[in-house]
């Protein structure tokens, strides 16, 4: 199975899998690769890329939620690159890194002398990313006096400079991302529920990297791979020892934290091999981590349907077919914001069928 890659004509990086997505070589190369690379050979990495080729080419803002260390500034970028808008700018903006009263003037730019220290005038992000791709890492920290001016933004598509009148239109498309649970954020009114429609058009979770076991050691081999090479290493495998640590650990940094186990590995390493002593892993634990044993991986979502399934198999109600269909399709729906289109292409049918089957069982009104 071939996948697009992302990589630099000049990127230097040993070959790898196709199912490897890298960013491109940054400019001024940082001391850690910081995750920069997604591996999809996991059944729920190739269902997420599969629907990453579906919606890049639209024009539709798109939220990517998943917890830190995932992956989502990568996954973002190849949104982009399979665009329309792939020869254009891809700018990332960290909402959580500027202090609030500056988030403003970097996103919409201001004018001279629009405050103290504005001794010329200066685009913001927006009109910077013209053409392309803006994304808005860490939204769930945009203070809540900027999400109604970013709302505003994304409805008429212009920016006002601070300092100025003028609106100036923007063309560019969104991708969004947080860490946090946005829908409890709306809830606990610290984020606009409009807004979180705004972006959400698309809303792509990202799987922690415990709930996709099968990226864990082409991943790991991604990145001895390029530490290798920095460190002017040869060959040095993993040993079988090591790769059961591996898949037996949590992962509760994800994928930056397998990054610095196989770095710090290597580093300590006094064989020709990677051995499970060499691995030093986080010892930080996570709620579920302690529901089933160390050494087993984790249970994926089929297995968990189908012992629910068996469960109801031994005490069936009336109309088991029709009862499963109808959650099924109820779900469904209810993921897709009560889109009968998103939710026809989710589950391969009709939207005419949808659109009947929700009638029957009255989660719509015939009328509309």
């Amino acid at each position: 199975m071939n996948f697009d890659r992302v990589r630099s004509d000049s990127d230097t990086r040993p070959a790898q899998t196709d199912t490897l997505i890298t960013l491109p070589d940054s400019p001024v190369r940082a001391t850690s690769i910081r995750a920069t690379a997604q591996v999809f050979e996991d059944p729920k990495s190739v269902a997420l890329l599969s629907r990453l080729r579906q919606i890049a080419p639209s024009e539709a803002n798109v939220l990517l939620t998943g917890e830190t260390g995932t992956g989502k500034e990568l996954i973002a970028r190849h949104v982009h690159a399979l665009s329309r808008r792939r020869h254009g700018p891809f700018i990332a903006v960290n909402c959580g890194a500027f202090a609030e009263s500056l988030v403003e003037s970097e996103l919409f730019g201001h004018e001279k002398g629009a405050f103290t220290g504005a001794l010329t005038a200066r685009q913001g992000w927006f009109e910077a990313a013209a053409g392309g791709t803006l994304f808005l890492d860490e939204i769930g920290d945009l203070p809540l006096k900027l999400q109604v001016k970013l709302l505003r933004v994304l409805q008429e598509r212009e920016v006002v400079r601070l300092g100025s009148r003028k609106p100036v239109p923007i063309d560019v498309r969104i991708i969004a991302a947080t860490h946090v649970r946005l829908e409890e954020a709306v809830a606990a009114g610290k984020f606009r529920e409009d807004l979180f429609y705004r972006l959400g058009v698309v809303v792509l979770g990202l799987p922690a990297l415990r709930d996709r076991p099968g990226d864990i050691l082409p991943l790991a081999q991604h990145f001895l791979a390029v530490y290798r090479q920095r460190l002017g290493q040869g060959n040095v495998p993993l040993h079988p020892d090591a790769e059961r640590k591996l898949l037996r650990h949590p992962w509760p940094g994800n994928i930056r934290e397998l990054e610095n186990a196989i770095h710090h590995a290597l580093l300590v390493s006094e064989s020709h091999q990677i051995r499970a002593e060499d691995l030093q892993l986080s010892s930080l634990s996570l709620p579920d981590a302690a529901t089933g044993p160390a050494d087993s991986a984790p249970q994926p979502a089929e297995d968990t349907l189908r012992q629910v399934l068996l469960t109801l198999f031994e005490r069936p109600p009336p109309d088991l077919f029709d009862r499963i269909e109808d959650t099924v399709l109820r779900t469904a729906y209810e993921h897709c914001r009560r889109n009968q289109v998103h939710t026809a292409r989710l589950l391969g049918i009709s939207r005419n069928a949808i659109r009947s089957r929700l009638i029957r069982i009255g989660v719509i009104d015939a009328r509309r």
